[in-house]
């Protein structure tokens, strides 16, 4: 196309122009402006009035299953030739197109455009189809009208032939359905589906057909819907969108569920107007469970409300919609001997069979023992599970029969509640609970306050277990019934278990020092004995005011414990330390009242003695009066209380005066003692210091007469000693000049032995040198010497393996005969001469004459064997000529000057 656009851009002004076969050109006549065309092979002559547009150009060639678009094609008649207008112009069908198919080569007429370039038929696969749509109106192939905005499919296989009156809007490939699943198409309008039904504007239908879909015009896909596997266990919960009959055929309203389960079919693809809500597994029950279904569903395949049905096992089921569990899968009560079920009817209903038929009322409640298993009806509930409470000898439980009222305490047996009896819970004031909870020892921790373990978490009490308390040694705690109005006093070591309507006497004592009311708690009274320690302020009669700290040691005397009356003295006073402590202190006020301060301060003790425990009169003899004597300890009547001595542990002035002024006296006491000990200690002093005095000049003369001693023999001990020091140095240097001189000799000597040793050492290291490098020369030449011999040898072995293998070459026939060659020549030469004998030699090899003689004698082999040797070396050896002679054994430079100088 790029090249017909740069062609038509070429105009030429050539007036021949050769056109080549399939080429064409356009020529404008400029005098009528009429373009025409002239088509090759041709040689065109231009003339004056005409002009080429452009050189030549290239057919347009469209091959076969190609096509191309040209725009403003020419009109032509029903013959196919061209239409001219009256100007000889052709005639165009403008804003028209036209689809050319594979034809021969053909020109472009002036005013026709190639639009679309030559383009490949579209081939339309299998399962695929072109979407078409008309732009114009016209009639097909079959002479139907088709109105422009008609759709429809071009189906594959096969090759789409395009028109320009359609349109291609899209390409539709087939849907693949396969094994369990379906294709969800929806009306784009109203058409005909593939199985000839109608479907109106929006439908929407499931495919199920396995294998390729291939939508209509009119069929819109929404989506590949996957089939739901349905197994044993599972089921499909749907519901109805609107009203349809479903794949079995059933009629379903709109709203209404049901299940699919594997039994309907293994794979269900939901419907268009089925909405599935979920999943619904499978309810098992093992051979030890039941459940209880609401709401179940009837014969008529609709809820029964309010109702429930009980299913037991072993069974697998499916709820229906509508239906729930009640709480669940539940276990089978399997009761033992010690367990039992407490039952209550729901509604009206008969148990038991015969004679053991029992009726039963709504509300009624009654209890079942095991061993059984138990499921219950539908019209039964389950109120709670009993189990039989083991009660040991010293515990118990509260029971209260639910009818009457009447609560009792069941002790030391195992028990099981009856339909009519429930458990009570015993309450207690919150100081009893409290002291109960916290766990502390009375004995042990009675000198500890109250809240010093209140932060150790305790367990809760079992209010339905029947209390009690372990009452201690020496101890007593009073219970109290209100119903029977009497109160009893357990003595411990004991065990004191609380009947229904019985409480403890909490005794709240004083505490702290000086006492204060209500400090201490406890539910047991300790006899003793003990003691309390209380702070008194008292005032002397010269009104001087002091703290007392006081001790008191008490016990409680119980002289019966079996008389009710002597034991409950013993809790009728609430608080007896603070009754005591205020007693006594009321008795030393008084007679601390009576006595001045320097008095009570000489005999503090005894008059609070005396004030404690007062004066008893003593049996006098006759008719006399018996004189006062001190008690030795105080009894409190009310309760028993005996305080049997008294300690003053500190005696402290309360105002300030008169602790200031005690404090001077005291100070000034001491002041006075520490200056009298001081004064003696000064004199004593003084006195030591003189008699040290006296000792030290005396010392001082001794020690001045013992140091001029000591420096006469200094002195003497200095010139001894300059004399010793002068001899011995000149001993010392001549001894250090004979020591040097013996050392340097030693040192010559110790030299010169050295020397000689290395001397000796280099000598045999030298000749040990020598000896190694003769024997590596000896080893050198012993084997060059024995790899001559052995080359030497090899070299014989093989001379000689040559010279027997070329005698066995040559043969012994062939060594005769060049033994015998030369003789035989130099006869046949000598016999060509005409010489009967000859004897060539030269001068210095002369001819022994007798040998001569003995060998024409015949006597020359035996006579002379040398001579034989020296002819036989005259043998021809097969590397020589024809004669050989031996050299001679030896040659003085003499002869060989000799034979040099030779004829």
């Amino acid at each position: 196309m790029a090249s017909r656009v740069s062609g038509f851009n070429m105009a030429t002004d050539e007036s021949i122009i050769r056109i080549p076969p399939y080429h064409y050109i356009h020529v404008l006549d400029q005098n009528s402006n009429v373009s025409r065309v002239e088509v090759g092979p041709k040689t065109y002559i231009r003339q004056d009035n005409e002009r080429v547009l452009f050189a030549p150009m290239r057919m347009v060639t469209v091959p076969p299953r190609h096509y191309c678009t040209v725009v403003n094609p020419v009109a032509r008649d029903a013959t196919g030739e061209v239409l001219l207008d009256v100007t000889g112009q052709v005639r165009l069908r403008h804003a028209d197109q036209e689809i050319r198919l594979a034809q021969d080569p053909f020109p472009l007429y002036p005013g026709e455009v190639l639009e679309k370039d030559i383009t490949p038929l579209q081939v339309v696969l299998p399962n695929t189809a072109l979407h078409l749509k008309a732009l114009l109106d016209f009639e097909n192939k079959n002479g139907d009208k088709v109105v422009a905005g008609d759709e429809w499919l071009f189906e594959g296989p096969g090759t789409y032939i395009p028109q320009k009156e359609v349109e291609v809007v899209e390409i539709i490939q087939a849907t693949i359905i396969k094994q369990n699943q379906a294709l969800r198409l929806r009306a784009r309008k109203e058409c005909l589906d593939r199985e000839d039904k109608e479907r109106v504007t929006g439908e929407e239908w499931l495919v199920r057909s396995v294998g390729a879909y291939l939508p209509g015009v009119f069929e819109e896909v929404l989506d590949l819907v996957d089939a739901i596997i349905l197994t044993e266990k599972t089921a499909l919960h749907l519901r109805a969108r609107q009203n349809f009959v479903d794949f079995c055929g059933m009629v379903r309203r709109t709203g209404e569920e049901w299940l699919v389960t594997v039994k309907d079919t293994a794979a269900h693809v939901p419907d268009v107007y089925e909405e599935m809500l979920g999943v619904v597994t499978i309810t098992t029950l093992g051979p030890q469970h039941y459940c209880v279904v609401l709401d179940p569903v009837g014969a008529d395949g609709k809820n029964q409300l309010g109702q429930k049905k009980v299913i037991k096992g072993e069974k697998s089921f499916f709820l229906q919609p509508g239906e729930r569990l009640e709480r669940g899968i539940q276990d089978v009560y399997v009761l033992s001997e010690q367990q039992g079920l407490l039952l209550r009817a729901l509604q009206p209903l008969e148990e038991g069979e015969g004679e053991e038929k029992v009726s039963r009322q709504a509300g009624d409640h009654w209890l079942i023992r095991g061993p059984l298993e138990y499921v219950p009806p539908a019209k039964v509930e389950v109120v709670e599970e009993r189990q039989a409470i083991p009660l040991d000898e010293n515990e118990g439980i509260y029971v209260q029969d639910v009818k009457t009222g009447k609560v009792r305490a069941v002790i030391g047996s195992t028990y099981m509640l009856t339909q009519d009896e429930v458990l009570w819970e015993k309450e207690l004031p919150p100081g009893v609970e409290e002291l109960l909870n916290k766990g502390y020892d009375p004995l042990a921790d009675r000198g500890q306050k109250s809240s010093a373990k209140a932060s150790q978490p305790s367990a809760p009490r079992n209010k339905t277990r029947v209390v009690s308390y372990r009452v201690p040694h020496n101890a007593a705690v009073q219970v109290y019934d209100y119903r029977a109005k009497r109160a009893r006093v357990v003595f411990g070591p004991e065990l004191v278990s609380l009947d229904p309507e019985e409480q403890f006497t909490v005794l709240s004592l004083s505490g702290g020092r000086p006492k204060r009311p209500h400090a201490l708690r406890a539910l047991c009274l300790l006899l003793g004995p003990d003691f309390f320690t209380d702070l008194i302020t008292v005032e002397t009669a010269d009104h001087a005011r002091l703290q007392l700290q006081l001790a008191y040691n008490w016990h409680f005397e119980v002289k019966n414990q079996n008389d009710p009356r002597e034991t409950t003295k013993l809790f009728s006073v609430p608080d007896f330390v603070g009754d005591a402590c205020k007693a006594i202190a009321s008795r030393v006020r008084g007679a601390v009242a009576s006595v001045s301060f320097d008095d009570f301060h000489k005999n503090s003790a005894r008059i609070i003695r005396t004030a404690v425990f007062g004066f008893e009169i003593s049996e006098a003899k006759g008719s006399d009066v018996g004189l006062p004597v001190p008690r030795d300890r105080a009894i409190f009547p009310q309760n028993g209380l005996v305080v049997s001595s008294v300690d003053v542990q500190s005696v402290e002035p309360v105002d300030q005066r008169t602790r200031d002024a005690l404090q001077r006296s005291v100070q000034l006491a001491i002041e006075i003692t520490t200056n009298s000990q001081e004064a003696a200690a000064k004199h004593e002093a003084q006195r030591l210091e003189q008699e040290a005095r006296g000792r030290l000049e005396r010392q001082k003369i001794l020690d001045q007469s013992e140091a001029e001693k000591a420096r006469r023999e200094l002195l003497e001990l200095e010139a001894m000693s300059m004399a010793v020091e002068s001899t011995g140095n000149a001993k010392a240097e001549a001894e250090s000049r004979a020591e040097a001189a013996r050392i340097e000799g030693e040192g010559s000597v110790m030299q010169a032995k050295l020397k000689a040793e290395a001397l000796a050492i280099e000598t045999e290291a030298e000749l040990q040198r020598l000896k190694k490098v003769r024997d590596l020369e000896l080893i050198y030449a012993q084997a060059q010497l024995e790899l001559e011999v052995s080359k030497a040898k090899q070299l014989a072995d093989v001379e000689a393996k040559k010279f027997k293998q070329m005698t066995e070459a040559l043969g012994p026939s062939t060594i005769r005969d060049l033994a015998v060659a030369g003789p035989e020549m130099q006869v046949k030469l000598l016999q060509s001469l005409g010489l009967k004998s000859t004897l060539i030699t030269n001068g210095n090899a002369p001819i022994n004459l007798f040998s001569t003689a003995l060998g024409l004698l015949g006597l020359g082999a035996e006579g002379q064997p040398s001579t034989r040797k020296e002819a036989a070396a005259v043998v021809p050896s097969p590397q020589e000529g024809l004669i050989v002679q031996a050299p001679p054994a030896s040659q003085t430079p003499a002869d060989k000057q000799d034979q040099s100088s030779g004829p």
